[in-house]
């Protein structure tokens, strides 16, 4: 296992697929790394390409005021990342030797955080990190405990953006995990 500084400079200076070679800045993740819960989404957008930071266009934007209404706040209460780290173009979901390639890099951040929660940001992160047979639709709010961790799905925020009627379900989730950290 890389310590924070080793893996950072190993995720800036990758280029094990074609999207290292096409971004402008490399997202590695961002919020407390001691954080108890940690959100997983799938890929960087165009503003997250651009500040190097993970959730800063809308659907982070939408995220943050979510979670600091449930007084969830990133650099105390979470760490936050994608499992890749750069920008598909198009914003297009990664293709699955994408994920792959960055799948080590995300491993070694959930071993350093030790995280009590993992929550999944949309189908793509649901699906890689729960299994190809969860649905977003049917198995979102459902809890898992694997190796230690406490883990659930809930909608990525870019989907609450574009569908309102996810919105209530969206706050529901939230509300449950913030209950979860509760215990802990």
């Amino acid at each position: 296992m890389l310590k924070w500084k080793e893996l950072y400079e190993e995720c800036v200076n990758c280029h094990k697929c074609a999207l290292g070679d096409n971004r402008t800045n490399m997202v590695f993740g961002d919020g407390n790394p001691k954080g108890k819960i940690m959100f997983i989404g799938e890929a960087p957008g165009a503003d997250e390409d651009r500040t190097g930071l993970p959730f800063v266009g809308r659907a982070g934007k939408l995220l943050t005021r979510v979670l600091e209404s449930l007084e969830l706040h990133r650099e105390k209460d979470y760490y936050i990342c994608n499992i890749c780290k750069c920008r598909p173009e198009n914003n297009r979901t990664p293709h699955e030797h994408e994920e792959e390639a960055c799948l080590p890099y995300l491993r070694n951040q959930v071993a350093l955080v030790r995280p009590k929660i993992i929550v999944c940001l949309g189908a793509t992160a649901m699906n890689c990190i729960l299994g190809k047979d969860w649905r977003i639709t049917r198995d979102r709010g459902k809890w898992v405990e694997r190796k230690g961790f406490y883990m659930t799905a809930t909608f990525h925020p870019s989907a609450v953006l574009r569908d309102e009627n996810k919105k209530p379900m969206f706050w529901e989730d939230l509300k449950d995990i913030k209950k979860k950290y509760g215990e802990f």
